[in-house]
This record gives structure tokens, sequence and C-alpha cells, in this order.
């Protein structure tokens, strides 16, 4: 398969990226039963969900942390996503100001007036928090029990993971940087902003985006064969030494877990987003061992064909006959070794397009010219832009309802993408199977209302 398949974002998702003036991003045990209130007379569902949070999305988008309270989606979420964290070229976690690297100004340092702060209050200029991190931080206030993970790497900043890990010295160094500036919240001094457990206690646990450990990623992205090995081993550190910072802080009684009697310690969740395809699977997860540290993964669920390929294709079908499909990546995972409670499946917030459709029909396994135009970047559109494509009348909607997807075309320019009907399909499915629940790529690509998110908590927990 070719790189630019079957990754979180595509060509066309880093133009979107850098259109947005923030850096290019990748491509996203289950808590069964009820748990501790997340809000007013709100329980926190039995399935993972998952969200992915974009650093850069508060740019061309201008989509905010409170947005997600707004619209509801954060009232409907377990996990936030924070994307992404960047490995240097050293072999540690940073941020900074540094273009197409770090964006600590939109991380922490951005001040933000009243009418985009999540508890109606403007940041001041002396507070050592503000940015991104002190509104996830009073989103977490607003709705207890709601947990926010960063997320390292991404399509184009896993470009440093395979040097990183190469020995137990350099996996040791890795995890504790990570560690120290996320879980510790030791951020670097920006002006008045960040300095010594500036945002302790905001990150409740760690995913790792590297794609792909093993093979090809990336432009420039480093892999090797012994990528397999070392990322069991990567895993294994962070499990390790995740579980001893919550120990010591514990003792210190500065970071304790929930329960009856005797206070336990905090326990940090550690996840990761895996590929569809059984190839890259192979060659870089040990999948058996691999699950015992991990809590969940976050299963890719998108992205099967995109709009660079010279045909028109389903990008995230729940069922396909010879073909990739959320069915078969649950099937290769499992077989693997992998238990079902632990899957979280990915599902898209946007849709994949192509212009220049020829052939007729319903347009789709047809030939195309090109990437369709859109909004961002050509090839690549938030749903909220499809919705009003399909609500405009210029557009038909076609579906495969035993294969689970859906379409738009007029007759030269197709559109595959999941509306709220495929979402609630792949929510029974993920029901009925016995997985983890549900990731989404990403939460900015929603309705003002959050329609789609909605769907799939309503099809998750019977609302």
């Amino acid at each position: 398969m070719r790189r630019s398949n079957l990754s979180r974002i595509t060509v066309a998702g880093v133009a979107v990226a850098l259109l947005a003036g923030a850096a290019p991003a990748a491509t996203a045990v289950s808590d069964r039963g009820a748990g501790p209130d997340r809000g007013k007379g709100h329980q926190r569902p039995a399935y993972k969900s998952v969200g992915y949070f974009t650093q850069w999305g508060v740019y061309g988008r201008d989509f905010q942390v409170k947005d997600l309270d707004t619209s509801g989606a954060a009232a409907k979420l377990t996990h936030i996503n924070y994307a992404f964290g960047n490995i240097s070229a050293e072999g540690t976690c940073f941020t900074g100001n540094v273009p197409g690297q770090a964006d600590a100004w939109a991380d922490y340092a951005r001040p933000l007036d009243a009418a985009d702060s999540v508890d109606g209050v403007a940041d001041t200029a002396d507070q050592p928090l503000a940015g991104n991190f002190n509104q996830l931080r009073e989103l977490k206030a607003k709705h207890p029990g709601l947990k926010v993970m960063i997320s390292l790497g991404g399509w184009s900043w896993s470009t440093h993971f395979s040097d990183a890990v190469r020995t137990a010295a350099s996996r040791k160094a890795l995890v504790a940087s990570c560690i120290d500036l996320y879980i510790k919240g030791n951020l670097p001094v920006d002006g008045s902003r960040g300095g010594e457990g500036a945002a302790a206690g905001l990150f409740d646990g760690i995913d790792v985006d590297w794609e792909w450990p093993g093979s090809e990623g990336n432009a420039g992205t480093v892999f090797r064969p012994e990528d397999k090995r070392n990322f069991t081993a990567l895993i294994h550190e962070f499990r390790t030494q995740l579980d001893a910072h919550a120990k010591r802080s514990a003792k210190l009684g500065k970071d304790r877990g929930r329960g009856h009697g005797k206070p336990k310690p905090r326990h940090y969740d550690l996840s990761a987003y895996v590929p569809a395809d059984p190839a890259k699977i192979d060659a870089g997860f040990d999948v058996k061992r691999l699950m015992r540290d991990f809590d969940f993964v976050n299963l890719q669920g998108y992205d099967f064909h995109v709009s660079g390929e010279k045909r028109t294709a389903q990008q995230s079908a729940l069922r396909a006959r010879d073909d990739f499909s959320v069915e078969g990546t649950v099937r290769d995972w499992t077989r693997r070794g992998a238990p079902k409670h632990k899957l979280v499946v990915g599902m898209p917030f946007y849709g994949q397009g192509w212009t220049g459709v020829s052939g007729g029909g319903d347009g789709m396994g047809q030939p195309a010219a090109a990437p369709a135009p859109a909004t961002y970047a050509d090839g690549y559109e938030d749903y909220k832009a499809l919705k009003k494509l399909a609500e405009s009348g210029a557009y038909r909607v076609h579906r495969d309802t035993a294969n689970g997807h859906a379409w738009l075309f007029d007759g030269s320019t197709l559109w595959t993408y999941d509306d709220p009907q495929v979402l609630r399909a792949k929510a029974a499915y993920v029901r009925e199977e016995g997985l983890g629940g549900a990731m989404f790529w990403s939460l900015d690509g929603d309705t003002e209302n959050g329609e789609l998110i909605t769907a799939v908590d309503r099809g998750l927990n019977r609302r």
C-alpha cells in the first residue's frame, strides 16, 4: 500500500494544518459500568469516547476548547487527546515557538478573553498557564471525570521516534522527559507563562502516535526492522515510569486517585493510535505484549482510501469485501491477541473527496482527475461543510447500508464521509462486538451542536 494510504492525515490533511498557521498533524481497560459523575446529572459512559483536539484548530477554524462545552461534546467524552506533542532529534519531548515543530503560544501562552474562556473569565497577564492548556484545565473542572491525554507524534512528528528508542538508556530518557514536561507540567518559561509545575495535574495520561514503527510513514520519518522490539520496550518504559510517578506522588500526598478507605495512587492512562494495514501491524506491533501495558488502543478507522488515488473509493466503511474496513481491522487485531474491550474504533469527522469523476453511475469506484476543492486543502473537508453540501440539493446522498458507508456525488465531484446514520451503525457494531468504544478525528470537524458525537453517544449508551 502506498504511503499516502492508511495514515491519520493525508497530504491534504498536512496542508490543512499548514494553512491553519500551525504545525502539521498526523492523521485518533474499558470503564465498564457506571462511574463517577462527570457533570450535573451525567454519569460516565460505559464506553471510551475519545476525541482529538487539534492544537492548530484554534487558528484557521477558530475552534476553541470552549466550543467543546457549548456544543455538548465535553459531556459525551471520556478522553480528549491533545494533538500533538513533538519528539526532538535529541530524543526528548519538547515545546517552544518553533514554526512547524512546536507552538507554545497555542499550548499555554496565548491569552483568551472572557468570551472564549470556558469559565467566562479573561486570562490575566501574570498567570503561569494560559492558552489551550488552561482552557482544558477549566473544562476538566466543569466536567469531573473527563480525562486529557497528550498525544505524541502524529503523521508529521513521528520523525525521530525510531532514533530515540534504540537503547534502554535512550528510551528511559525520552519517557522521563515526556513525564517531566506533560505529567509533572514543568513547562519552559515563556514571558510570564510556564515554569515548574505550571501544567501539573492537567494531563491524565499519554497517547503514543508513532506512525509507523517498522514501516514507512511520512517522508523523512526513520524506520527500522528493530522498531517492533523497541516500540514494545518503549511502551513498557512508559507504563513503568507512569506507575512509579503515581506511587511517588501519592506517597507525598500530591497525586492520589479515587478509592474507598486509604487513597490509592493515581492511574495514568496509556494508549496509542494503531494502523489498519496488517502489514504495518506485523512490522511494528508485538500485539500480545503491548496490550499488557496499554489501557486501550485507538484503531485506524478511516483513510482506507484517500483523495490522492486515481479512483474514488470508500475511506471508512464498516465492512468491505477484499478491502480495508473497520470490521477487518478489528478482526486483524483480535486475531493477533488484542482483547476486544481494549479496542477503540476510530471514526472520521471529515471526508475524502475527488473531482473530475467519470464513468457515470453513483460515482463510486470510478476514475477521478484530482482531489476535490475544499475549504482548507483539496481532498479533505470537515463534516460540517459536507453536511451543507448534502443539504444544498446539488449533491445526492448515496448509501451502502450493508457495508456501512456513505458518499455525496453531484455527477463530477464525490465525497466519502460518515454522517449520523453511518456512525449509529458503527456504534451498534462496537456495542455488539463488546469493543472498548469510539475515537474521533477530529473534534473540530463536527457541527456547532455536536451532531456526530451525539449520534455515537446515543448509539453506544442507548440514549
